[in-house]
């Protein structure tokens, strides 16, 4: 099967290939359980495959199999909580094939081509409706962030100490703190970057590929915050930064110590180091 480049890591570990093996046959079983016309992959997907299809009745859609990792095991669930209000529609479910059909955008245009403070418009008009008060099956940010606490030192010594340790020691304690202090818990979604907001036909821009947790709503403009597409300089974050938590009504303080926090955390995969996500750190830390 010719995967796209973004999906080359997978044939790098023994869940990646078993992965890929298993690959056709359940491409072959949605298309026929849901009756699809499917077309090429798209080309930017990174983790997960995504085709466009066309059901039989012409409606545009995406199927997508997932790798099975936990981040998106209930990307399901969430675009069913918000039922299209702000983000894609879920068209149908297989959970045991991990796979999704999803309204597809059309014309698709990725949110991080509009000039920075037109694409934060669209953004702080958004969000509030994603922030739907939700339990089960999501897990909760606290859990996760014991999870960064436990896995960030070990990764930054594996990986021979990428970074000043301050910013180690700095991220920990944060972490600690939010984890154990939050507010309102809601659904949150731990990777809407301006590259998974999409101009849309039924709504001018739509969320998809979330990444949901419950959590307080500090923690959802984290990936806006760092967001490398909408300008990756000092005064570009810290505007985000700044604007975000003003027009929204959150705590500055708390969504500057997720970001360092989340942003840390999410700077090495496995042997792979993020060096533009250790510079939101340090910037957000004063170090420009």
């Amino acid at each position: 099967m010719d995967l796209p480049k973004g999906l080359d890591w997978v044939r790098g570990s023994p869940a990646g290939r078993d992965w890929l093996a298993v690959l056709p046959r359940r491409l072959a079983e949605c298309a026929e359980q849901w009756s699809l016309r499917l077309g090429p992959p798209f080309e930017q997907a990174y983790a997960s495959l995504a085709l466009p299809a066309e059901l039989r009745d012409g409606t545009a859609a995406v199927l997508k199999l997932q790798y099975p990792d936990d981040d998106s095991r209930y990307e399901a669930d969430a675009l069913a909580l918000w039922d299209g209000d702000g983000a894609i529609r879920l068209l149908a479910h297989d959970r045991e094939r991990r796979a999704l059909l999803v309204e597809r955008c059309q014309p698709g245009t990725a949110l991080h081509e509009l000039p920075m403070d037109r694409a934060l418009d669209a953004v702080t008009g958004l969000l509030p409706r994603l922030w739907r008060p939700a339990g089960g099956p999501f897990t909760r940010l606290a859990e996760e962030a014991a999870g960064w606490i436990d896995r960030i030192p070990r990764s930054w010594e594996r990986v021979g100490r990428p970074y000043e340790r301050r910013l180690l020691d700095t991220a920990l304690d944060l972490l600690s703190g939010l984890a154990s202090s939050q507010g309102e818990q809601v659904l949150v979604n731990q990777d809407l970057h301006a590259g998974n907001v999409l101009a849309a036909d039924r709504e001018p821009w739509l969320a998809i590929d979330p990444k949901p947790l419950t959590g307080e709503r500090e923690f959802s403009v984290v990936p806006m915050v760092r967001c490398p597409e909408l300008g990756h300089s000092p005064p570009a974050v810290r505007h985000r930064l700044d604007r975000l938590s003003a027009e929204l009504g959150l705590d500055r303080e708390r969504v500057h110590g997720w970001t360092v926090g989340q942003t840390l955390a999410w700077s090495i995969d496995g042997d792979v180091v993020f060096a533009h996500q250790i510079e939101v750190v340090r910037w957000l830390l004063g170090g420009d």
